[in-house]
Formats: structure tokens, C-alpha cells, sequence
């Protein structure tokens, strides 16, 4: 039998707006399995990204609760879901989030370095030659093209070993032919590394590659 590695129940997110209280997520109960690629599609302003954050800890939910690979999120405090983040969680944004005063190699090692890895440069140059940048890697994110740019943000995801990779719109900033090649890339290293995969997405191609899609509508699962 597959082992659940995220799990949430009765999940609701309530915020309080000038006109009374919106809800974003409604009574959500999801699981997810170890090693599964799964995509959240939905209109824009359905709650995806906000659970994708949920999902992950980065947020807590106003009622319900989250399980991330054994942990309760929602019965921990903001340091300890760093904690657990930090050991079992690596992102890919739609606004790459790299660190521009850092060349690519050393973006790359970040993760490894804040574990105290001796072997993060290593590693990290052993993925940036993976995601074909192995000749630009003294190079800071302003010298790169939005999509080598991604492509250290999925070297940067990876060198945590996460056991779970949050993706949210991941192509959103590239063109067409761009963003066709990381996904590419995305899904080769995810399955390479064996990691659960959890896609927020609008572009139907891509959330046809995932095992299974999750629709969101108005803040409810529909699918």
C-alpha cells in the first residue's frame, strides 16, 4: 500500500474583509501519496495557491488539520514548521526567488550549506550540470535568461532532497518553448529523485503529465 505523506482534513482558510469574511478553502480533505505527481488546476482566485501553501506550512489554516510527512503542521508553531520544511519540503516559484547578490553555484549549495553538508558544493555543481548549466555557474541571477533562471531555482528545490517539491505555476514567467523544456526538466529530476510532486498549475499539458489532477472551485475540491 502507498505511504500518505500528506494528509488534511476538514481544512477551512476564513479571512475578514471590509464586506465580512471571505472563505478561500472549504472543508478540503486530501491525500497525497509518496512518489505521486499530483496537479491543483482551478480558475484563478479557486484557492490554489493558498492551499499549496497550507500544504507546505508556509501558512496554517483557520480550522482543520495538515500532516506532512508524520508531522501535524497545524499543531506546531512557525519555527518548528520551518524545521520540518527545512528537512522534508523543497519550492519552485513562479518568480524563481533567487538570491541575486549569490552566483548560480552558490544559490544551489544554500540549502545544503544551512544543513552544514560538506558536500554542498559538490552536489551543487553536480546539478547545475544536470539542468545544463554546468558552464554558468559563476554566473549571478542578472547574467541569466528567465529560464536558466528556473532552472537554478529546480537545481536550488532539488539540493535539499526534499521528499516533497511544491511547484507553484513553475512556467508562469517563461515562454512557451522555455517553459516546455523546464517542466521537461522538472518531471526528469523528479522522477530521477523519486520525490512526491505537488503542481499548481493553469496549463492543462502539464497537469495532464501528473498522476492525478485535483480541481479547486471556489475554495472546494470538485475533482
Amino acid at each position: 500500500m502507498d505511504r500518505v505523506v500528506i494528509k488534511t482534513a476538514d481544512v477551512d482558510k476564513i479571512v475578514p474583509t471590509a464586506e465580512g469574511e471571505l472563505t478561500i478553502l472549504d472543508a478540503i480533505d486530501l491525500e497525497i501519496n509518496a512518489g505521486e505527481a499530483i496537479a491543483i488546476v482551478g480558475a484563478s482566485g479557486s484557492g490554489k495557491t493558498t492551499l499549496l501553501g497550507i500544504l507546505a506550512g508556509l501558512d496554517l489554516p483557520t480550522s482543520g488539520t495538515v500532516v506532512l510527512g508524520g508531522a501535524e503542521l497545524t499543531a506546531l508553531n512557525e519555527e518548528e514548521r520551518a524545521i520540518v520544511r527545512g528537512q522534508q519540503v523543497g519550492f519552485v516559484f513562479q518568480t524563481f526567488q533567487l538570491l541575486g547578490s549569490l552566483t548560480a553555484l552558490e544559490n544551489v549549495m544554500l540549502p545544503g550549506e544551512l544543513r552544514g553538508e560538506a558536500s554542498a558544493a559538490d552536489d551543487a555543481r553536480e546539478l547545475l550540470t544536470k539542468v545544463g548549466l554546468g558552464a554558468r555557474m559563476g554566473h549571478y541571477p542578472r547574467q541569466l535568461s528567465g529560464g536558466e533562471q528556473q532552472r537554478v531555482a529546480i537545481a536550488r528545490a532539488f539540493a535539499s532532497r526534499p521528499k516533497v517539491l511544491f511547484a507553484d505555476e513553475p512556467t508562469g514567467n517563461l515562454d512557451t518553448v522555455t517553459g516546455a523544456k523546464v517542466i521537461d526538466l522538472l518531471f526528469d529530476l523528479n522522477a530521477e529523485f523519486e520525490t512526491t510532486l505537488v503542481l499548481v498549475t493553469h496549463d492543462d499539458r502539464i497537469a495532464a503529465r501528473c498522476q492525478r489532477i485535483v480541481e479547486i472551485d471556489a475554495g472546494r475540491i470538485i475533482s
